[in-house]
Order: C-alpha cells, then sequence, then structure tokens
C-alpha cells in the first residue's frame, strides 16, 4: 500500500481533544476502505492539520474523511521517505 499526508484547513482551535475524536472516528471505519491512519497532528493556531495514512488510493483516504464528517482539502502521495 501507498503512504499519503491529507491536510485540512479552517480547523483554528481545534483541542487535542477533538484530534483524539476525529483520529478516532477515522480508525473506527478505515478497514472498510482499506485505509490506516497511522498518526495525525494539528496546529490550532493555523487551524492546520495534517494526516498520515497508508491506502490503495487517495480516493479512499478521502472517503473515510467525508464519511466522518471532516473531509481533506488536499491528499497527497508520499513516495519517498527517508
Amino acid at each position: 500500500m501507498a503512504k499519503f499526508m491529507d491536510v485540512h484547513h479552517g480547523m483554528t482551535g481545534i483541542t487535542g481533544e477533538e484530534l483524539r475524536m476525529a483520529h478516532q472516528a477515522d480508525l473506527a471505519i478505515e478497514a472498510e476502505e482499506g485505509v490506516h491512519f497511522e498518526q495525525a497532528w494539528a496546529d490550532p493556531e493555523s487551524g492546520t492539520v495534517y494526516c498520515l495514512s497508508e491506502a490503495p488510493s487517495k480516493e479512499a483516504v478521502q472517503r473515510v474523511h467525508e464519511r466522518t464528517g471532516h473531509p481533506a482539502d488536499e491528499v497527497h502521495p508520499v513516495p519517498i521517505a527517508v
């Protein structure tokens, strides 16, 4: 499976608890789309949230986020890591 980094904008003021709840919502249904969300990060000041996942496609990543109520603004493949 490929790795993807997705980006959410407009989440200014997000708390750690809200990020955990959103991540848990994704984890609860990720298997239905063949996705595994590994980690999420947030910058409450800018309102930017990042999620790292393994998935069969960027569309699968977006479907999970859409179903849990927080669609990504961007989904980027990450083919190289060091």
